[in-house]
């Protein structure tokens, strides 16, 4: 038997609740993706192990209050907001969970490898587990869980935790486009650091007291080691949002770091290294150091 359509209010009604319905949908995923949805999944015990008193939240204002030092380095990653909890067990060292919610999954990668040494873990994306610290990063969050006192227990608990957590977060993050620029050869991953800020960049290699490549939030900068045999070398990569800038930065580079470079960009430095400086598009290639002339040549062959 046929059925009759549906009146305008039927209608209506029906196309109201389909939009209720992605509406709640909708706003289940957003919270799910945000620091207080991963709050709420949070274990409140691990391996005997229980959650001390009230959660602490820190914005990109009051996170100098809980950690002085390392605050503008968060900040200087579009840090959003920091929760900390602290993990007590009786007779047993204090466990401190800290989650870093950044503007950006690459914000979340640029500051996880602000520190990349230790062992590397299977827990959310490039997780490192050093005495007393395990690290890792995923989606928009960075995950710090560290132990006031090592012990074989709660070493234990603090791997279990970081499972715990990156389980609750359901999304993987992107790593930022930049890298796939890196020349592959020699290449020390482990070595690779991600910023658009320029006191996160003298932290790992002193440059200048002043921004003389112009980096900013709308620059992208990564930082390698490479080794060839038995040499070394730095590179620095700086994409700019587009090529007069980039032509700017290089002259900047040349005047202030670098004035002795030959009309191919390179220079002998006074510790007998070499560095060199070329420019495609709207990107910067410089080798801050390099053992050899070839090498730095080798190197900056992609960009010239």
């Amino acid at each position: 038997m046929r059925r009759a359509p549906l009146s305008r209010v039927q209608y209506s009604c029906l196309v109201s609740l389909i939009i209720v319905i992605f509406v709640l949908f909708m706003t289940k995923i957003s919270h799910a993706d945000t620091l207080e949805g991963l709050r709420a999944r949070l274990p409140t015990r691990i391996n005997g192990w229980a959650a001390d008193s009230e959660d602490r939240i820190f914005n990109e204002k009051t996170i100098f209050s809980y950690i002085n030092g390392a605050g503008e380095v968060y900040r200087a990653y579009n840090m959003q907001q920091c929760l900390s909890r602290r993990y007590i067990s009786p007779g047993a060292p204090t466990i401190v969970l800290d989650i870093f919610e950044m503007g950006s999954s690459e914000d979340a990668y640029g500051v996880f490898t602000h520190d990349t040494d230790g062992k590397m873990l299977e827990i959310g994306q490039d997780a490192r587990l050093r005495p007393g610290w395990l690290s890792f990063w995923k989606y928009r969050f960075f995950v710090s869980i560290y132990v006031e006192e090592e012990s074989a227990a709660a070493e234990k608990a603090v791997i279990d935790l970081g499972r715990q957590i990156a389980s609750g977060i359901a999304v993987e993050g992107t790593r930022p486009r930049l890298l796939s620029q890196l020349p592959k050869r020699g290449l020390k991953s482990a070595s690779i650091r991600y910023l658009h800020h320029p006191i996160v960049l003298n932290y790992h290699f002193y440059l200048s007291d002043e921004n003389i490549l112009n980096i900013s939030s709308d620059t992208d900068v990564v930082l390698a080691d490479y080794q060839q045999v038995n040499e070394k070398a730095r590179l620095l990569l700086v994409n700019y949002p587009d090529h007069e800038i980039a032509i700017k930065s290089l002259t900047s580079f040349f005047n202030h770091y670098l004035p002795d470079a030959n009309q191919s960009g390179l220079a002998l430095l006074e510790d007998g290294k070499w560095a060199a400086a070329s420019i495609k598009d709207q990107l910067l290639a410089i080798v801050l150091e390099a053992d050899s002339r070839k090498l730095a040549e080798n190197l900056l062959k992609p960009f010239l």
